[in-house]
């Protein structure tokens, strides 16, 4: 094994430019709108392939929102780092995903208890040989309390989200769907979440996924911008609130 003494795909001033707490959305322009409207004296800390990571404090206590891009492949390279290197203890994803439940309904946000994908990534990372994966349970319970507080509790469903290799709209994704087993009950579909919290119960780290739904296979529903993002930064309170306790 390879792995050098600094990370290849981060790159920062210094090992404190990072917090231990962090918030992973995937797309780097939604980390730099957090940075700018969620965090005080935020400062772009690495910008290595226009990853762009930045970090700040919320509420007096030092976050950092580092975008992991798409997929696991992705995900695994930035969350390696970051808890391998930079000794980050709690990530948060904090993401959009497809609904493919008629329980979780547009512009509700999913709480990933466990996620479930029939892709080889744990087996090729270390021989994991299940198909599941289980989040932190108590940084889950962390969200749940705060979700009351903030009056979300309504919006919120807890349960098993399954990670696709592909976009899951631009596949017969039933086809997928349909060879998961008939005891899981799966919420939402999305890309990076079993990479991540593998990687973390590894390691011995906290991580979780919350997803936003912008999209669902039982409704014609679409978003409008303002919708949109008024429903993202309900998930990225909750996300903020959560990772600080």
């Amino acid at each position: 094994m390879f792995i050098g003494e600094d990370p290849i795909h981060i790159k920062t001033e210094s090992k404190e430019d990072i917090a231990s707490l962090v918030l992973m959305p995937g797309d780097p322009l939604r980390a730099k709108y957090i940075a700018e409207n969620f965090l005080d004296d935020a400062k772009l800390v690495t910008s290595v392939r226009n990853m762009l990571g930045y970090t700040g404090y919320y509420k007096g206590i030092k976050v950092t929102v580092m975008s992991s891009g798409m997929g696991m492949p992705s995900m695994s390279i930035y969350a390696f780092e970051l808890f391998h290197f930079y000794n980050v203890q709690k990530i948060i994803r904090i993401g959009t995903c497809g609904a493919v439940n008629p329980k979780a309904l547009i512009n509700e946000i999913l709480l990933s208890s466990s996620v479930y994908s029939e892709t080889n990534f744990a087996y090729t990372y270390n021989d994991y040989k299940e198909h599941v994966v289980y989040a932190n349970e108590e940084l889950n319970n962390k969200i749940l309390d705060n979700a009351k507080k903030l009056n979300l509790s309504d919006r919120l469903h807890v349960g098993m989200l399954t990670t696709m290799d592909v976009f899951g709209p631009y596949i017969d994704y039933d086809r997928v769907l349909n060879r998961i087993p008939k005891e899981y009950e799966i919420l939402g579909e999305e890309m990076e979440a079993f990479a991540l919290i593998h990687i973390a119960n590894t390691m011995n780290r906290k991580a979780t996924t919350l997803a936003t739904v912008v999209d669902s296979k039982f409704s014609n529903v679409v978003l409008s911008i303002e919708d949109r993002e008024k429903s993202l930064n309900d998930m990225i309170n909750l996300a903020l609130e959560s990772i600080i306790e």
